[in-house]
């Protein structure tokens, strides 16, 4: 297997290298045939065929160097010591096991290198000048750290892009996380924002279409204000539903339309009356709260009047919205104990209550909903509203 995580080589990548490590040893095969031919020695069998077997053969060896680094480089090291056309091999096999900066590694193929090279000689008759031997010493050690060199900077090089992809890894996950949570938080906005819109319209609909339905005492006056309601009703639900589709369909930039804030409750508290309510209002708030303050007041009154319109039916409701900037602002929807049950009940979500609890802790509030003693219902919601603050001159 690859030990050191780098990239597996194609044929043309594996090629090329053994290629250049052949071609850098040729210079070094014909200088010994130069030697060996001005010195008058005769034809050498092992120089024209033993020396380029044994670096044919360490260049076959080296086709497994990344599996097996260190054998690969330590054999390819010593069996140059009987070829001149395999320094480039060990040259290779050095560089390659250098990119895995082990520098024990590094330090026991380098001196197994410079060792080796002090031994081809006596392979051949060559006879070299007397006061050569540093020379013969410090080239061997220049072209190892030349090798040395250029294989830790590939290394470096590997472990850089390396790090450059994990880290490119990481973020597309973190995106694709952050994509998924987005499209959970917009799943759940679309389902807050449908709820509040047509929850309460459907639900005063219902009531209508039922009292309809199970009341034949009606005179022509009040079937006709039941069936104007209910048009009326479905109307607005549409327009409510076109309203809500637009805001989700709209270009990124494009401002929302505005949303419903403390100023509409009276017409949300009219509009539960035509349908049939019988509802009251207390309002006592001195001052404008911000717009999340003002909009979650409306939804909770919202909330309140769609859960008494679909399971207290002929109940009183009281409403009563009081506080001021400072003390906060406090909302209530109580309902007495139904009168009446609907021959059929409408279908609940479940999820009404939950979704106003999670948009009162956004907006820091608490909520309380529990029934009261005389078998009625009360909702009550506490919202912060801080005191005006006054900006520093500077």
């Amino acid at each position: 297997m690859n030990t050191d995580g780098a990239p597996r080589l194609g044929w043309w990548q594996q090629t090329w290298r053994l290629a250049a490590a052949a071609v850098l040893s040729v210079p070094i095969w014909l200088y010994i045939g130069v030697l060996l031919h001005n010195q008058g020695a005769g034809p050498d069998p092992w120089f024209r065929i033993g020396d380029p077997l044994v670096a044919l053969a360490c260049l076959i060896v080296l086709l497994w160097r990344r599996r097996f680094p260190l054998a690969v480089a330590m054999t390819v090291t010593i069996a140059s010591t009987a070829s001149a056309l395999a320094t480039g091999a060990a040259l290779l096999a050095l560089g390659s096991i250098s990119t895995r900066r082990r520098p024990v590694e590094i330090g026991a193929v380098v001196l197994a290198y410079v060792t080796a090279t002090q031994f081809v000689g006596g392979f051949y008759p060559v006879q070299n000048p007397p006061g050569t031997f540093w020379f013969q010493l410090a080239l061997p050690a220049l072209t190892a750290g030349i090798a040395v060199a250029v294989g830790m900077a590939i290394g470096a090089r590997r472990v850089e892009v390396r790090s450059l992809r994990d880290r490119a890894e990481s973020a597309e996950r973190e995106q694709a996380a952050r994509a998924a949570q987005a499209r959970v938080l917009e799943r759940n906005r679309i389902a807050r924002e449908m709820h509040d819109v047509l929850a309460h319209r459907i639900s005063l609909v219902a009531m209508q279409a039922g009292v309809l339905d199970h009341r034949g005492d009606l005179r022509a006056e009040e079937n006709r204000l039941l069936v104007r309601g209910i048009a009326e009703g479905s109307h607005q639900a549409l327009e409510e539903l076109r309203d809500v589709l637009g805001v989700l369909r709209a270009d990124p930039g494009h401002p929302e339309p505005p949303q419903p804030s403390l100023d509409r409750i009276p017409d949300l508290v009219a509009d539960a009356r035509t349908s049939g309510l019988d509802v009251t209002l207390t309002t006592t708030v001195t001052g404008t709260p911000t717009d999340v303050v003002g909009r979650t007041c409306y939804r909770v009154v919202q909330e309140g009047l769609t859960n008494a319109a679909k399971h207290a039916p002929g109940a009183r409701v009281h409403i009563a919205v009081e506080g001021g900037a400072g003390d906060g602002l406090g909302v209530s929807v109580r309902n007495s104990p139904a009168t009446g049950r609907p021959a059929q009940r409408p279908p609940a979500s479940g999820f009404g209550l939950l979704g106003l609890t999670e948009r009162v802790d956004l907006a820091g509030g608490t909520l309380h909903h529990c029934p009261t003693p005389d078998n009625g219902y009360v909702l009550t919601v506490r919202l912060p509203w801080p005191a005006p603050t006054h900006e520093r001159r500077t």
